[in-house]
């Protein structure tokens, strides 16, 4: 999708008066309103790197992907601990739970024209797992490598697609990893007239990219709406799918507009120059709140905000001062301030609405409690220790309040902040003394929060799992064993049981404080009709979408 700027200019104008509100130098200056039949979303999008499902592992993507590809089976938004089919009109899984058999839903087309058959679902999971991208890995977890893909994930009819596992995992995880981006399923037709040829190497053994370098701004999908153009920090253009097979989209034309500051999506939101406000912190929800034009609406998403503190320091290895961290939170301040309608107290690891997440939230402030845990670590007259901080809201604010209730007990905190990739970088070498961040899961199965958390395979620097638990030289062994036992198990009641118990175990021993889970928000002008967020990004549909 390469193209001079005249080219571009050219296709935008085709828009309309979209592309004025695209161009628009600045987002307090007043436009017309929005044309009836586009949607315009102020976004922070600037984390998008590629348009590749095959590759593509940030969450803005994922809301493009999931509004522009098609799976075969995606997550039930009524109830999240179910799928329903997309591509799929069936599936049956094997007594022995190895075989997966979709069979396909009749007439089905790509944006394209071209028809879907199985062999376009075999050869989306060939290409992911031979890129071996970021996400190839919820593929590969099921023993798929580059040589049995062919043989493991493959069509037997054109409307028939099979996928064979190497255990007997529990059903559920199977099909909830099938609901990720990375298994979205690409036009092969139309993808392998832009293969570009490689020289193959030691880390990529193969002659081509399998489409990767055209994909990585290109399109080859069947959903709702089908990509038009990217164009990195500045915006995105869906346009509506003709050959769509669902519900046919309400508005013609989806953009996602980049503005990262809060403030300025709020008041281009009270301009009218956008619909949607997608980024608000909670002093600019509060202003949209107030505004009778406006409403907002909100979801819970499965991001969970932390501390963790690392085990290389001696102090924070010690079970009292761990536990002790706990109870010098402020959660209840926390909670009705600086998280105020974007985020809700949760101090375990699995996001409310995932299969088995245990609503416990123990710890208070309590320095009385914590002073005595840690005279009897020992550490009576506290210690000092170091806190790497995204400079980011609310992050910092959270930084700052637990650096106050840390002193109340003794402990000398120094904050040390950083950009994003500064604070990660450091973190995920395993140089810090104590980081505060957040965690979305991978897949929407509670096997991807509670494996980061406890599994901890090799606790060397040079250990090749790097879960949070390796991050933070946390070892669990018997918390590992349990979580690892729960992939196997097929009533879905009982593996729900099991990660309830791992929680509560997790709960008083482990070095990680969980603060919060993310609760999207978003503002929005009140002649925009059906819009909803889901719980996770990819679920963020917009072909409901209308306007009055």
């Amino acid at each position: 999708m390469m193209m001079s700027k005249v080219n571009r200019n050219i296709r935008l104008l085709a828009a309309g008066a979209a592309f004025t509100l695209l161009m628009a130098a600045a987002p307090g200056v007043s436009f017309a309103a929005t044309p009836k039949d586009t949607l315009v979303e102020g976004f922070a999008i600037d984390d998008i790197i590629t348009m590749d499902p095959g590759e593509a592992y940030e969450l803005s993507t994922a809301e493009i992907t999931g509004n522009t590809y098609s799976l075969l089976i995606r997550l039930d938004t009524a109830d999240t601990t179910k799928v329903k089919g997309d591509l799929a009109e069936s599936w049956t899984v094997s007594d022995d739970h190895l075989t997966y058999t979709f069979k396909l839903k009749p007439g089905l087309k790509f944006a394209s024209g071209n028809p879907i058959t199985a062999e376009d679902v075999a050869w989306s999971f060939e290409r992911a797992v031979k890129l071996d991208k970021s996400p190839a890995f919820i593929l590969t977890q099921f023993g798929l490598t580059g040589d049995n893909v062919t043989q493991k994930a493959k069509a037997t009819d054109p409307n028939t697609f099979t996928f064979t596992v190497d255990k007997p995992y529990a059903p559920s995880f199977v099909l909830n990893c099938l609901t990720s981006t990375v298994a979205n399923v690409v036009d092969k037709k139309l993808v392998l007239g832009h293969v570009k040829a490689v020289t193959p190497s030691a880390d990529y053994k193969y002659d081509n990219d399998f489409g990767n370098d055209w994909l990585k701004t290109g399109y080859a999908g069947s959903g709702a709406y089908k990509l038009r153009e990217w164009r990195a920090n500045e915006a995105v253009v869906l346009e509506r799918n003709e050959n769509y097979y669902g519900d046919k989209p309400k508005l013609a034309r989806i953009i996602y507009r980049y503005m990262k500051e809060s403030s300025a999506q709020r008041l281009a939101l009270e301009n009218g120059d956008i619909d949607i406000a997608r980024n608000l912190e909670p002093g600019d929800l509060d202003a949209v709140m107030k505004n009778a034009a406006l409403a907002s609406t909100s979801a819970p998403k499965g991001t969970v905000y932390y501390i963790s503190l690392n085990m290389k320091n001696a102090n924070l290895a010690k079970p009292e001062v761990q536990e002790a961290f706990k109870y010098l939170i402020d959660y209840d301040a926390i909670g009705k301030t600086l998280i105020k309608g974007i985020g809700e107290i949760r101090q375990t690891f699995e996001p409310k609405g995932v299969l088995g997440a245990l609503e416990e939230n123990p710890f208070t402030l309590d320095v009385a409690k914590a002073k005595e845990l840690l005279a009897k670590a020992g550490l009576k007259d506290g210690f000092s220790v170091t806190m790497d901080t995204r400079n980011i809201e609310p992050v910092t604010g959270i930084a700052q309040s637990i650096q106050q209730t840390l002193g109340q007990a003794g402990i000398k905190l120094e904050i040390i902040p950083g950009d994003g990739k500064q604070t990660l970088t450091k973190y995920r070498a395993r140089n810090h003394d104590i980081y505060i961040g957040n965690w979305g899961m991978d897949y929407w199965d509670p096997n991807s929060n509670a494996e980061t958390f406890t599994t901890n395979p090799d606790n060397s620097d040079e250990g090749k799992t790097k879960t949070l638990a390796w991050r933070n030289t946390f070892l669990t062994p018997d918390l590992d064993k349990e979580t690892r036992a729960a992939l196997f198990e097929a009533d879905a009641d009982k593996r729900a049981a099991m990660y309830q118990d791992v929680q509560k175990k997790f709960l008083h021993n482990s070095p990680f404080v969980l603060i919060f889970q993310q609760i999207e928000v978003a503002g929005y002008r009140k002649d925009i009709k059906d819009f909803k967020l889901g719980p996770s990004f990819d679920t963020n549909f917009v072909s409901p979408i209308s306007k009055e």
